[in-house]
């Protein structure tokens, strides 16, 4: 199974993995990366993060993910890959995003998933937007998440995307 789901709805990481994973007996190895809302930027001396709007076009942000899955599939022999992203209002503490990715062994597990998130802080079209004390500002694209995008030998180049708040 290879889902990509754009939603507003949280969703619960534990059941995805068991729906991946219904009736296989072939899969070694499941990795699961989840997201979280922080109530910071991560940067000292930064106001408090009371909230983060994610704003996207659907068409253009579920088949910009696809294709993503589709990169991870020709690197590594996967056997599913589930991506679920929220969009709209979040909270500090509400989960963004979830990888959950399977393979036969845990290497290309990690590798593929580790992929997937790199490619997602960069290259999703997705717009964000936190709200501190001071009032409302987008997010900039980190110049860190474009150097990690970098070990996999891809130029980041979408500076509108990145920086969900994610750890």
């Amino acid at each position: 199974m290879f889902e990509v789901r754009i939603q507003t709805e949280a969703f619960d990481g534990a059941e995805e993995s068991r729906r991946l994973r219904a009736g296989r007996r072939d899969i070694g190895a499941l990795v699961l990366f989840e997201g979280i809302c922080r109530d910071h930027a991560g940067v000292p001396g930064e106001c408090p993060v009371q909230s983060l709007e994610l704003e996207h076009y659907p068409e253009m942000t579920r088949a910009s993910i696809e294709r993503m899955v589709e990169q991870a599939r020709a690197r590594w022999p996967l056997q599913g890959a589930v991506v679920v992203h929220r969009v709209g209002l979040l909270q500090p503490g509400d989960p963004i995003v979830l990888v959950v990715v399977a393979s036969s062994h845990r290497h290309d597990a990690f590798e593929a998933c580790a992929f997937l998130m790199d490619y997602l802080k960069t290259q999703a079209p997705l717009w964000k937007k936190e709200s501190t004390p001071q009032g409302a500002q987008w997010v900039d694209a980190r110049e860190s998440d474009d150097a990690a995008l970098a070990r996999w030998g891809i130029e980041a180049g979408n500076s509108n995307a990145g920086n969900s708040k994610a750890s």
